[in-house]
């Protein structure tokens, strides 16, 4: 999976709808898992919604679109209302891919059945349920990288020693220019690849034995 590879037009038209509902539950994930934690910036910042439009960075979805990479409106949070910003700040970071894991599972879940059922549904809708599950694994699993600024550093970091923490935390700053490199010689694909591909088999393993 080439990270940085291009994609034409009926391609593009078929993951925008997947793209766009999977940045914005990720993000409202983060939003609800600050607010229960006792931060109210999302709320305030109107982000506790389902509309994509207080998640989607326009610039964000372009660059996903044509490059593979990409990245939706961050949702702010303000460590100083947490009561424990440590652990709390990863558990906000870890709702963001677990919500699209969910999404992923309940999705394989609903286009197995209909699959091995032969239901007459359109197979361009099938192949967009599909797309769809794929990329709420493969966002699942690319945020779970413990690269800066990506969520899984501050999963990471919720089990540090607090002053390993800020040290890693500090590192923060040249995560990006980390990321964008082995994302051009293809190094986060040999990573996340495989674990994205028995993710998914798991999922449709256990919607076949359940509608198998």
């Amino acid at each position: 999976m080439n990270m940085f590879q291009t994609i034409d037009i009926r391609e593009t038209l078929l993951l925008l709808p997947a793209l766009i509902a999977a940045f914005t539950v990720h993000e409202l994930s983060h939003g609800v898992a600050a607010y229960l934690l006792g931060d109210k910036t999302a709320k305030n910042d109107g982000r506790l919604t389902l509309n994509p439009i207080r998640h989607i960075d326009p610039v964000g979805l372009i660059c996903i679109l044509l490059f593979s990479f990409g990245w939706a409106k961050p949702v702010m949070v303000d460590a100083r209302n947490l009561r424990n910003p440590q652990r709390d700040m990863a558990l906000i970071a870890l709702a963001g891919p677990v919500s699209n894991f969910i999404l992923g599972f309940i999705t394989f879940m609903i286009v197995v059945p209909i699959v091995i059922g032969g239901f007459n549904i359109p197979g361009l809708l099938i192949n967009v349920m599909t797309r769809f599950g794929a990329i709420n694994v493969l966002l699942g699993v690319f945020n779970l990288l413990p690269v800066p600024p990506l969520d899984g550093s501050k999963v990471i970091g919720g089990i540090l020693p607090e002053d390993l923490y800020h040290r890693y935390m500090d590192l923060g700053r040249f995560g990006m220019p980390i990321l964008l490199i082995a994302m051009v010689f293809g190094l986060t694909s040999t990573v996340i690849r495989p674990i994205i591909d028995g993710i998914i088999s798991a999922f449709i393993m256990a919607a076949f034995s359940v509608f198998g």
